[in-house]
Protein backbone atom coordinates (compact mmCIF):
# COMPACT_ATOMS: atom_id res chain seq x y z
CA UNK A 1 0.00 0.00 0.00
CA UNK A 2 1.33 3.36 -1.10
CA UNK A 3 2.24 5.62 2.13
CA UNK A 4 0.20 8.58 2.58
CA UNK A 5 1.27 11.91 2.10
CA UNK A 6 0.94 14.42 4.99
CA UNK A 7 0.48 17.88 3.82
CA UNK A 8 2.48 20.39 5.42
CA UNK A 9 0.63 23.20 7.59
CA UNK A 10 0.82 26.60 6.39
CA UNK A 11 1.43 29.12 8.71
CA UNK A 12 -0.14 32.18 7.26
CA UNK A 13 0.51 34.49 10.05
CA UNK A 14 2.88 34.98 13.23
CA UNK A 15 -0.82 34.66 15.18
CA UNK A 16 -1.48 31.01 13.36
CA UNK A 17 2.90 30.28 14.65
CA UNK A 18 2.55 31.57 18.28
CA UNK A 19 -1.03 29.51 18.52
CA UNK A 20 0.79 26.22 17.48
CA UNK A 21 3.17 26.90 20.26
CA UNK A 22 0.51 27.50 22.74
CA UNK A 23 1.84 31.29 22.93
CA UNK A 24 0.10 34.58 23.98
CA UNK A 25 -0.14 36.47 20.50
CA UNK A 26 2.57 38.48 19.33
CA UNK A 27 3.07 41.99 20.54
CA UNK A 28 3.59 43.41 16.89
CA UNK A 29 1.71 41.17 14.35
CA UNK A 30 4.78 41.51 11.93
CA UNK A 31 7.36 40.03 13.95
CA UNK A 32 8.24 38.60 17.00
CA UNK A 33 11.09 37.30 19.00
CA UNK A 34 10.34 33.50 20.59
CA UNK A 35 12.67 32.87 23.60
CA UNK A 36 12.95 29.63 24.10
CA UNK A 37 14.45 29.55 27.57
CA UNK A 38 11.95 31.93 28.96
CA UNK A 39 9.03 30.22 27.07
CA UNK A 40 9.98 26.68 27.76
CA UNK A 41 8.58 25.46 24.23
CA UNK A 42 10.69 23.75 21.88
CA UNK A 43 10.70 26.26 18.73
CA UNK A 44 10.79 24.89 15.68
CA UNK A 45 10.43 21.04 17.07
CA UNK A 46 7.35 20.23 15.41
CA UNK A 47 6.51 16.65 14.15
CA UNK A 48 4.47 17.76 11.13
CA UNK A 49 6.26 19.51 7.88
CA UNK A 50 5.30 23.25 8.02
CA UNK A 51 5.27 26.23 5.27
CA UNK A 52 6.49 29.40 6.35
CA UNK A 53 4.97 33.03 5.35
CA UNK A 54 7.39 35.08 7.03
CA UNK A 55 11.14 34.45 7.32
CA UNK A 56 12.58 32.95 10.05
CA UNK A 57 16.11 32.75 12.01
CA UNK A 58 16.79 30.97 14.66
CA UNK A 59 19.68 29.69 17.02
CA UNK A 60 19.66 25.93 18.49
CA UNK A 61 22.26 25.20 20.94
CA UNK A 62 22.47 21.83 19.92
CA UNK A 63 22.70 19.87 16.80
CA UNK A 64 21.89 16.33 16.38
CA UNK A 65 22.38 14.51 13.93
CA UNK A 66 25.48 14.13 10.58
CA UNK A 67 26.27 16.60 7.83
CA UNK A 68 25.53 14.48 4.72
CA UNK A 69 28.78 15.35 2.78
CA UNK A 70 30.87 15.11 6.28
CA UNK A 71 29.88 12.54 8.09
CA UNK A 72 29.40 14.89 11.29
CA UNK A 73 32.05 17.24 10.28
CA UNK A 74 31.65 20.36 12.41
CA UNK A 75 33.44 23.28 12.95
CA UNK A 76 31.64 23.59 16.52
CA UNK A 77 29.68 22.04 18.97
CA UNK A 78 28.04 24.13 20.58
CA UNK A 79 25.53 25.67 18.67
CA UNK A 80 24.26 27.26 14.95
CA UNK A 81 21.97 29.66 13.23
CA UNK A 82 19.56 28.40 10.58
CA UNK A 83 17.30 30.29 8.34
CA UNK A 84 14.55 29.75 6.54
CA UNK A 85 12.26 31.74 3.82
CA UNK A 86 8.87 32.46 2.98
CA UNK A 87 7.47 29.54 1.14
CA UNK A 88 9.83 27.15 2.67
CA UNK A 89 9.37 23.55 4.06
CA UNK A 90 10.45 23.00 7.10
CA UNK A 91 10.42 20.96 10.57
CA UNK A 92 9.55 17.34 10.05
CA UNK A 93 10.95 14.26 11.19
CA UNK A 94 13.57 14.25 8.60
CA UNK A 95 14.84 17.36 10.37
CA UNK A 96 18.08 16.28 11.59
CA UNK A 97 18.61 19.57 13.88
CA UNK A 98 15.77 18.62 16.65
CA UNK A 99 16.70 20.36 19.63
CA UNK A 100 14.94 23.58 21.11
CA UNK A 101 15.74 26.69 19.75
CA UNK A 102 17.39 29.18 22.05
CA UNK A 103 16.15 32.20 19.73
CA UNK A 104 13.71 32.31 17.16
CA UNK A 105 13.28 35.35 15.23
CA UNK A 106 10.08 36.21 13.10
CA UNK A 107 9.81 38.70 10.16
CA UNK A 108 6.90 38.99 8.49
CA UNK A 109 7.83 40.37 4.80
CA UNK A 110 5.56 43.42 5.47
CA UNK A 111 7.61 44.43 7.92
CA UNK A 112 10.37 45.44 5.50
CA UNK A 113 8.06 47.19 2.74
CA UNK A 114 9.38 50.89 2.43
CA UNK A 115 13.27 49.56 3.40
CA UNK A 116 15.97 48.47 1.43
CA UNK A 117 16.03 45.11 3.41
CA UNK A 118 12.78 44.01 1.42
CA UNK A 119 14.45 43.45 -1.69
CA UNK A 120 18.04 42.66 -0.14
CA UNK A 121 17.58 39.99 2.24
CA UNK A 122 16.55 37.73 -1.05
CA UNK A 123 20.38 38.01 -1.97
CA UNK A 124 21.41 36.39 1.23
CA UNK A 125 21.68 32.69 -0.45
CA UNK A 126 21.74 31.36 3.25
CA UNK A 127 18.10 31.67 3.55
CA UNK A 128 17.73 28.71 0.59
CA UNK A 129 20.42 26.49 2.56
CA UNK A 130 19.00 23.03 3.77
CA UNK A 131 19.31 21.82 7.61
CA UNK A 132 22.14 20.67 6.92
CA UNK A 133 24.03 23.15 6.47
CA UNK A 134 23.44 25.31 9.04
CA UNK A 135 25.95 28.21 10.14
CA UNK A 136 27.95 26.73 13.53
CA UNK A 137 29.45 29.70 15.84
CA UNK A 138 32.34 29.49 17.79
CA UNK A 139 31.73 31.35 21.15
CA UNK A 140 32.94 34.52 19.90
CA UNK A 141 30.59 34.43 17.05
CA UNK A 142 27.64 33.11 19.15
CA UNK A 143 28.01 35.87 21.87
CA UNK A 144 27.83 38.90 18.90
CA UNK A 145 24.37 36.80 17.04
CA UNK A 146 23.06 36.83 21.15
CA UNK A 147 23.60 39.98 21.72
CA UNK A 148 21.48 41.18 18.34
CA UNK A 149 18.77 39.28 19.53
CA UNK A 150 18.77 40.58 22.32
CA UNK A 151 18.54 43.86 21.26
CA UNK A 152 15.51 42.86 18.82
CA UNK A 153 13.74 41.08 21.92
CA UNK A 154 14.06 44.52 24.48
CA UNK A 155 12.86 46.80 21.32
CA UNK A 156 10.29 44.56 20.52
CA UNK A 157 9.10 43.82 24.59
CA UNK A 158 9.36 47.43 25.68
CA UNK A 159 10.23 49.83 23.30
CA UNK A 160 7.38 49.55 20.38
CA UNK A 161 7.34 53.97 19.12
CA UNK A 162 7.63 55.77 15.91
CA UNK A 163 11.75 54.56 16.10
CA UNK A 164 11.37 50.54 16.70
CA UNK A 165 10.77 49.65 13.22
CA UNK A 166 14.00 51.58 11.84
CA UNK A 167 15.78 50.20 15.14
CA UNK A 168 15.07 46.78 14.70
CA UNK A 169 15.78 46.65 10.80
CA UNK A 170 19.09 48.22 11.41
CA UNK A 171 19.59 45.21 14.00
CA UNK A 172 18.44 42.41 11.34
CA UNK A 173 20.57 44.12 8.64
CA UNK A 174 23.17 43.64 11.25
CA UNK A 175 22.71 39.94 12.20
CA UNK A 176 22.41 38.76 8.49
CA UNK A 177 26.14 41.13 7.42
CA UNK A 178 27.02 39.16 10.81
CA UNK A 179 26.12 35.62 9.45
CA UNK A 180 27.22 36.47 5.91
CA UNK A 181 30.89 37.09 7.32
CA UNK A 182 30.74 34.13 9.69
CA UNK A 183 29.36 31.90 6.51
CA UNK A 184 32.51 33.09 4.50
CA UNK A 185 34.68 31.94 7.44
CA UNK A 186 32.82 28.66 7.70
CA UNK A 187 33.68 28.04 4.11
CA UNK A 188 37.63 28.71 4.59
CA UNK A 189 37.96 26.48 8.02
CA UNK A 190 35.73 23.69 5.71
CA UNK A 191 38.21 23.83 2.96
CA UNK A 192 39.43 20.24 2.77
CA UNK A 193 36.17 19.59 3.06
CA UNK A 194 35.19 21.53 0.36
CA UNK A 195 38.10 21.00 -2.37
CA UNK A 196 36.98 17.55 -1.74
CA UNK A 197 33.55 18.35 -3.03
CA UNK A 198 35.47 20.36 -5.76
CA UNK A 199 36.83 17.41 -6.79
CA UNK A 200 33.75 15.36 -6.71
CA UNK A 201 31.03 17.72 -9.10
CA UNK A 202 34.81 17.94 -11.64
CA UNK A 203 34.12 14.31 -11.31
CA UNK A 204 30.17 14.12 -11.93
CA UNK A 205 31.13 16.95 -14.82
CA UNK A 206 33.33 14.59 -16.82
CA UNK A 207 30.98 12.13 -16.61
CA UNK A 208 28.06 14.18 -17.77
CA UNK A 209 30.29 15.29 -21.15
CA UNK A 210 31.46 11.51 -21.54
CA UNK A 211 29.82 8.97 -24.06
CA UNK A 212 26.30 9.55 -25.02
CA UNK A 213 25.07 10.93 -21.14
CA UNK A 214 24.74 14.25 -22.03
CA UNK A 215 23.08 13.64 -25.35
CA UNK A 216 20.43 11.52 -23.38
CA UNK A 217 20.13 13.70 -20.35
CA UNK A 218 21.06 17.66 -21.63
CA UNK A 219 22.94 19.95 -19.62
CA UNK A 220 23.85 19.38 -16.53
CA UNK A 221 22.13 21.48 -14.15
CA UNK A 222 23.14 23.42 -10.95
CA UNK A 223 20.37 21.20 -9.10
CA UNK A 224 21.34 17.95 -10.50
CA UNK A 225 24.92 18.33 -9.15
CA UNK A 226 23.85 19.87 -6.06
CA UNK A 227 21.45 16.74 -5.54
CA UNK A 228 24.16 13.92 -6.52
CA UNK A 229 26.71 15.91 -3.61
CA UNK A 230 23.77 16.59 -1.30
CA UNK A 231 23.87 20.08 -1.21
CA UNK A 232 20.94 22.73 -1.48
CA UNK A 233 21.76 24.57 -4.65
CA UNK A 234 22.72 27.90 -2.48
CA UNK A 235 25.15 26.41 -0.43
CA UNK A 236 27.01 25.01 -3.49
CA UNK A 237 27.28 27.84 -5.64
CA UNK A 238 28.12 30.24 -2.38
CA UNK A 239 30.94 27.56 -1.19
CA UNK A 240 32.24 27.56 -4.95
CA UNK A 241 32.68 31.21 -5.15
CA UNK A 242 34.60 31.26 -1.97
CA UNK A 243 36.78 28.96 -3.10
CA UNK A 244 37.20 29.88 -6.87
CA UNK A 245 35.52 33.30 -7.17
CA UNK A 246 32.91 31.26 -9.57
CA UNK A 247 28.95 30.37 -8.71
CA UNK A 248 28.17 26.56 -9.75
CA UNK A 249 26.58 28.05 -12.89
CA UNK A 250 30.08 29.37 -14.25
CA UNK A 251 31.39 25.96 -13.37
CA UNK A 252 29.01 24.12 -15.38
CA UNK A 253 29.79 26.27 -18.29
CA UNK A 254 33.49 26.25 -18.29
CA UNK A 255 33.31 22.57 -18.16
CA UNK A 256 31.01 22.43 -20.72
CA UNK A 257 33.22 25.07 -23.23
CA UNK A 258 36.58 22.60 -22.04
CA UNK A 259 34.73 20.02 -23.48
CA UNK A 260 33.45 21.31 -26.65
CA UNK A 261 37.04 22.68 -27.68
CA UNK A 262 38.33 19.19 -26.94
CA UNK A 263 35.53 17.92 -29.16
CA UNK A 264 36.00 20.98 -31.93
CA UNK A 265 39.86 19.72 -32.39
CA UNK A 266 39.96 16.27 -32.10
CA UNK A 267 36.45 15.17 -34.37
CA UNK A 268 34.85 15.63 -37.63
CA UNK A 269 31.61 16.35 -35.82
CA UNK A 270 30.04 19.13 -37.35
CA UNK A 271 28.95 21.95 -34.84
CA UNK A 272 25.12 20.82 -34.32
CA UNK A 273 26.55 17.11 -33.40
CA UNK A 274 29.15 18.42 -30.57
CA UNK A 275 25.61 20.35 -29.33
CA UNK A 276 23.88 17.33 -29.75
CA UNK A 277 26.49 15.56 -28.05
CA UNK A 278 27.02 17.75 -24.96
CA UNK A 279 22.99 17.65 -23.82
CA UNK A 280 21.67 21.11 -25.88
CA UNK A 281 18.61 20.65 -27.95
CA UNK A 282 19.32 23.62 -30.10
CA UNK A 283 22.61 24.15 -31.89
CA UNK A 284 22.05 28.03 -32.16
CA UNK A 285 22.34 28.03 -28.03
CA UNK A 286 25.36 26.07 -27.98
CA UNK A 287 26.80 28.78 -30.24
CA UNK A 288 26.18 31.90 -28.52
CA UNK A 289 27.63 30.15 -25.26
CA UNK A 290 30.81 29.37 -26.94
CA UNK A 291 31.23 32.70 -28.18
CA UNK A 292 29.98 34.61 -25.04
CA UNK A 293 32.83 32.45 -23.32
CA UNK A 294 35.74 32.78 -26.31
CA UNK A 295 34.73 35.31 -28.12
CA UNK A 296 34.63 33.26 -31.32
CA UNK A 297 32.23 30.83 -32.56
CA UNK A 298 32.47 27.29 -32.88
CA UNK A 299 33.83 27.47 -36.40
CA UNK A 300 35.69 30.05 -36.24
CA UNK A 301 37.70 28.21 -33.15
CA UNK A 302 38.29 24.91 -35.02
CA UNK A 303 39.51 26.83 -38.41
CA UNK A 304 41.50 28.79 -36.20
CA UNK A 305 43.26 26.30 -34.35
CA UNK A 306 44.22 24.23 -37.36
Amino acid sequence: MKKEETIPHKFTSLSDAHKAFGLPAPKHPLISLLNGTNTKVQLGDMAQNHVLSFYKISYKPKLAGKLKYGQGYYDFDEGGLLFAAPGQVVGGNDNDVSACSEYTLLIHPDFLLGYPLAKTIKQYGFFSYSADETLHLSDDEKATIMNIFKMIETEIESRIDDFSQNVVIAQIELMLSYANRFYKRQFITRKLVNNTLLQKMEEILDKSFTGDASANKGLPTVASIASQLNLSPSYLSDMLRSLTGQNAQQHIHDKLIEKAKEKLTTTNLSVSEVAYSLGFEHSQSFSKLFKTKTNLSPLEFRKAFN
